[in-house]
């Protein structure tokens, strides 16, 4: 039964609300646990849908699922240790939510109908709310209705795209089921027009909730007014799960023969994305709303390979891997700064590497990884991406993508340097316990060992889902 894998999660996210907090703990690490056994068994092909109308693994569902439980289950490790050293309100509200986002973003990945994939990453907005609420401060409320609202309306217009797309399906005659498998399959037969309006909806709505520019605006908010473990599946798991919806979407655009239509858009919100991101984090004075700027430009980075299509398709699933990895230990990585320094100021921070060196090597290893350099994947990735936009005659976007990277490295890494380096009369506060940085070195380690090795199944999955997008490279 494929459902078992959202269910128990489901179920154990809403007996949290009700029990003791060191018992909530235990559970929030076994659940992960169990969650990753469950996802291995999905990959493993030995557990089917009950109800295949609705639920399937795809190619590109089974990657996100592997990220998905392979990260929470460190983060629920990080999470006791960093539960222990802060001051959190009503912690069983908070393992609740962390187990029911748990949940829905599974039922995400493994969505086949199109509206209960709608369904369903309208479910992560609900479960995640009260994630960005837990300081309960008047900048935590707002981020939180602002991510509410915002995602909403962007659900809604996804909602419309939804509802066109099913549309095309009457305007072309076309009787098949509503699922994207179904409809990928007749693709050819749906009525051009209207699959065009739903995939720009569609696009405009998921993309606000995958954080591409200019729908963006709730994101900083809501990273940097979150609890560390919160942001970093925020910001790693589940900007992935609205991406899916709009892959799903590009790939019966691609069925359809519209690839002319649907790759230069995505180009073009992709560039937008990276060039905001690249433009806020030159003045940024926190070190949370940087790496919350940082996940806009990898959104971006995965939306213009996808648009590129062929080898750049192959780089953004990549970096979708390996963002989700690096960008999800720099936000742990960060709440060990937060928990040490009291601030989120980048100017009252500094001599990291003297004051919390274990936290250094992850916070700096997470820096060198998210920027691109060899040997992290995202370099992989983003080489592919310039690759495959040259390969296609995209010079004049290739050239804004390299200089926008440019930016956004030289303005990470002064703030960097400031927090490692910067003489400072703070002092950290915390000590560097065992459980409080080893999830950042696990998370540094898997991102590394895949860039050399990587399982042929898991190559095989990224090679299925890219094929449906324009492969062929």
């Amino acid at each position: 039964m494929l459902e078992i894998v959202f269910l128990i999660p489901f179920f154990t996210g809403t007996a949290a609300f009700f029990l003791p907090d060191k018992i909530g703990r235990c559970l929030l690490v076994l659940t992960g646990a169990v969650h990753l056994m469950l996802s291995v068994m999905v990959w493993a092909g030995q557990l089917a849908p009950s109800f295949p109308d609705y639920f399937a693994v795809t190619p590109e569902g089974l990657l996100s699922l592997l990220v998905i439980s392979l990260l929470f289950f460190l983060i629920s490790i990080y999470t006791i240790a960093y539960l222990k050293a802060s001051d959190i309100h009503s912690e069983n509200i908070f393992t609740g939510s962390m187990l029911l986002f748990l949940s829905t973003m599974t039922m995400v990945t493994l969505s086949d109908h199109i509206m209960v994939m709608w369904i369903a990453i309208e479910a992560t907005t609900l479960a995640s709310a009260p994630l960005i609420y837990t300081h309960r401060s008047a900048a935590s409320l707002e981020a939180t209705w602002k991510y509410v609202l915002i995602c909403s309306v962007g659900i809604a217009m996804a909602l419309l795209g939804s509802v066109l797309v099913t549309v095309a399906m009457d305007v072309g005659k076309v009787g098949a089921p509503i699922s994207f498998s179904a409809m990928t399959e007749v693709a050819k037969q749906m009525d051009p027009m209207w699959l065009k309006a739903g995939f720009v909806f569609i696009l405009v709505g998921y993309g606000t909730k995958m954080g591409l520019a200019p729908m963006h605006t709730w994101l900083p908010d809501a990273h940097s007014e979150a609890p560390s473990p919160a942001s970093a599946l925020l910001s790693g798991v589940l900007l992935n799960c609205a991406y899916l919806g709009i892959f799903k979407t590009n790939k019966i655009m691609h069925a359809a023969g519209l690839a002319g239509f649907s790759g230069p858009i995505l180009i073009v919100f992709g560039l937008v994305s990276i060039v905001a991101a690249a433009t806020f984090i030159l003045k940024q004075t926190e070190y949370k709303r940087m790496l919350a700027y940082s996940s806009i430009e990898n959104m971006g980075i995965i939306a213009f390979g996808t648009g590129i299509g062929g080898l750049g398709a192959y780089g953004a699933m990549i970096c979708l891997i390996h963002h989700s990895l690096i960008k999800s230990s720099l936000f742990l990585t960060s709440g060990n700064i937060l928990l040490g320094f009291g601030s989120r100021f980048i100017e009252k921070t500094g001599n990291l590497v003297g004051r919390m060196p274990k936290t250094f090597v992850a916070f700096f290893g997470g820096f060198a990884g998210i920027s691109g350099f060899p040997p992290f994947g995202i370099f992989i990735g983003e080489l592919l991406i310039i690759m495959g936009a040259f390969r296609t005659g995209n010079y004049l976007s290739a050239g804004i993508f390299i200089l926008s990277l440019c930016v956004i490295f030289a303005g990470f890494a002064n703030n960097i340097m400031k927090i490692s380096f910067s003489a400072s009369d703070a002092n950290a506060r915390i000590k560097e316990e065992a459980s409080l940085v080893w999830p950042q070195y696990a998370l540094l380690a898997t991102s590394l060992v895949l860039c050399f090795w990587m399982p042929d199944t898991l190559y095989q999955t990224i090679i299925h889902a890219v094929n449906a997008i324009g492969g062929g490279f």
